[in-house]
């Protein structure tokens, strides 16, 4: 469903009903602006977006920056930690 952002106003109770059968769009100035959701469908989205675990995450990151993480590796090696000579005052 697609309504406005006026009708979405003054509707809204309406409006909330008709989100637990599915997304309702709301337009402004002729774009869609919004999406109200119900509870249930957020909430599903949510669980969808979690069902990455960390070591899913953790390995994609290392795969897709791997360069940069040799990159950052060799010149701790090299160089160590840029502040481990400071000195207490």
């Amino acid at each position: 469903m697609q309504v406005t952002a006026t009708q979405a106003k003054n509707r809204f109770g309406a409006i909330c009903a008709q989100a637990k059968d599915g997304p309702v769009f709301v337009e402004k100035d002729g774009r869609i602006d919004s999406v109200i959701l119900s509870a249930k469908q957020y909430s599903e989205l949510k669980a969808a977006h979690r069902s990455e675990t960390l070591a899913q995450r953790k390995a994609q990151f290392e795969q897709s920056h791997r360069a940069w993480l040799a990159e950052q590796n060799q010149r701790f090696e090299a160089h160590g930690l840029w502040c481990d000579d400071m000195r207490v005052w």
